[in-house]
């Protein structure tokens, strides 16, 4: 019975653990008369955050993402979702040389911008700090 008993906590320890690592998200605004601004923040291991912000179609969205200060080797990446997308992005930072891109938005709505980790950084748990300039035009 006791052996249940701890395997039914670990269980629950597991389950809690998983929500802990869950995506994060926040609204991007710009201040009055700007069109852009800089984010900053902090992602480990699995984790991903998300940046919300609205545009109109037509209108370039421009980010670059710089890695601030890590404990792993240091590389983080981004991908912009269009309004309404199940995950599949219109750009995808880890297939780019860099993390600077322009990428023309095809619709109005709100556009995420999600940071996550891959490889050994991601299995590792490493933490990265990060900037992002962003803009739109």
């Amino acid at each position: 019975m006791t052996k249940w008993i701890g395997a039914v906590l670990g269980a629950g320890l597991a389950l809690v653990a998983q929500g802990a690592a869950a995506q994060q998200s926040e609204d991007v605004s710009f201040a009055p008369g700007n069109y852009g601004t800089m984010i900053t923040g902090m992602i480990v291991g699995h984790e991903y955050r998300d940046y919300r912000l609205g545009a109109q179609a037509g209108q370039e969205l421009f980010v670059d993402l710089k890695v601030t200060q890590t404990d792993g080797f240091g590389i983080a990446y981004l991908n912009i979702l269009p309004p309404g997308s199940d995950d599949v992005a219109i750009y995808v930072g880890s297939m780019d040389e860099d993390s600077t891109e322009t990428v023309p938005l095809p619709e109005d709505g709100t556009y995420t911008i999600r940071v996550y980790l891959m490889g050994n950084d991601r299995d590792a748990g490493a933490s990265v700090s990060y900037a992002i300039d962003v803009s739109i035009q």
